[in-house]
């Protein structure tokens, strides 16, 4: 049967923790072993005191245990200084309760209220949404608290009863014949299904679990800059436990669509640009529509290359844990004319006759021979 953690501080089931704190001090000061060093009893009570007030200071822990069950029972720490099960010793403790029955093996009845599972859900956001951050509408399906019973599972709210055929040990034992002899098992009691305990009435629209399935409508808090694959927390809003155990919590996955202008690279934004040929030649200036809407005058400068990449600090995307923007990066692509008419050829063909480039094959070699030619040029 579940512990009675507040009768062992002697506090209210509505204590404060700075109440539970108090109580468990005054308790340690009268049974710490320092102080009653050949007192067994005292000892084990110091060592129930402390256990209480670690699962009443834990707010899962202590909503199990207003909820009527042990969270003690699922793995915690024992009294004793030992832990529920003990160390895994490759299911040998397992298999001879199995085969023997009772004993320092046996299981026991389980809490009949649990935690719930984590639940998780992928939703998808635009650039922009990751850009400013958004108020996210989704919907989930996933267990409740029963509104009719309350997570007790009865239909009246009246406790659980000790089962008849297990007598509250939560196990059956039967005696079978074998080449060894009489072998006796033990196996989960069919009534309570390990509990220890029954529900008379069960209630009927969640049929005694404590919970039942339910669409629910939350919005989700998307801060700027969040990451494609990133995941946000919403505690509590997961799965509702066995019994009306206290829920999980709901992992958003977040996964941005792709944009028809930006690309993002972490905190960067990378956006190509066609620049004719002219305007590479004799620089310009172009605007870029940021993602809130504003625009951005950048500079191409004369001269300007194919595959030149032009970077603006502070105009990419917000940083997520400190503050700050990364880099707007400009690739240019120059786009050069296929269709000239005449008067616009008889122009570029005066601008070739000016120019001294002629083409050439591109060399490694091709910066220090136009060095070489600077230094030559001086020499004249």
């Amino acid at each position: 049967m579940a512990r009675d953690y507040y009768g062992i501080l002697g506090v209210d089931k509505d204590a404060t923790d700075q109440q539970i704190k108090k109580a468990y001090r005054k308790l340690a000061r009268k049974y710490h072993p320092d102080l009653n060093p050949d007192d067994a009893e005292a000892a084990e009570k110091f060592r129930e005191a402390s256990l209480a007030q670690e699962v009443l200071l834990d707010p899962q822990k202590r909503q199990i245990v207003d909820r009527g069950g042990d969270p003690m029972e699922q793995g915690g720490s024992m009294p004793g200084g030992g832990f529920a099960g003990g160390f895994d010793t490759g299911g040998l403790g397992d298999i001879f309760a199995e085969f023997f029955g009772g004993g320092a093996a046996s299981r026991g009845p389980r809490s009949r209220v649990q935690p719930g599972s984590d639940a998780l859900l992928r939703t998808q956001i635009t650039l922009e949404e990751a850009f400013a951050g958004a108020k996210k509408p989704v919907t989930i399906d996933t267990a409740v608290l029963c509104d009719t019973c309350h997570g007790s599972g009865s239909e009246s709210g009246s406790k659980p009863v000790t089962c008849e055929t297990c007598h509250g040990a939560g196990e059956v034992q039967e005696v079978q014949r074998s080449f060894l002899g009489n072998v006796m098992t033990s196996h989960r009691c069919p009534t309570c299904q390990g509990y220890g305990e029954v529900i008379k009435d069960p209630c009927g629209h969640c049929g005694g679990d404590g919970r039942v399935k339910k669409r629910r409508d939350l919005t989700i808090n998307i801060p700027a800059g969040i990451g494609d694959g990133m995941r946000i927390r919403m505690s509590g809003q997961g799965e509702v436990g066995h019994g009306g155990g206290p829920a999980g919590d709901l992992f958003v996955e977040v996964h941005t669509q792709r944009h028809p202008v930006f690309e993002r690279d972490a905190d960067d934004l990378h956006v190509t640009v066609r620049v004719p040929m002219v305007d590479a030649a004799l620089g310009t200036n172009f605007t870029v529509t940021q993602l809130d809407g504003t625009d951005l005058e950048v500079e191409i400068e004369p001269g300007t290359q194919p595959g030149q990449t032009i970077s603006v600090e502070g105009q990419g995307m917000p940083r997520l844990r400190t503050d700050g923007r990364g880099r707007l990066l400009a690739h240019v692509d120059v786009v050069v004319p296929t269709d000239l008419d005449s008067k616009s050829r008889e122009l570029l063909e005066e601008v070739r006759d000016r120019t001294e480039h002629t083409t050439a094959i591109h060399t490694e070699d091709e910066e220090d021979s136009f060095f070489d030619r600077l230094r030559a040029r001086f020499r004249r």
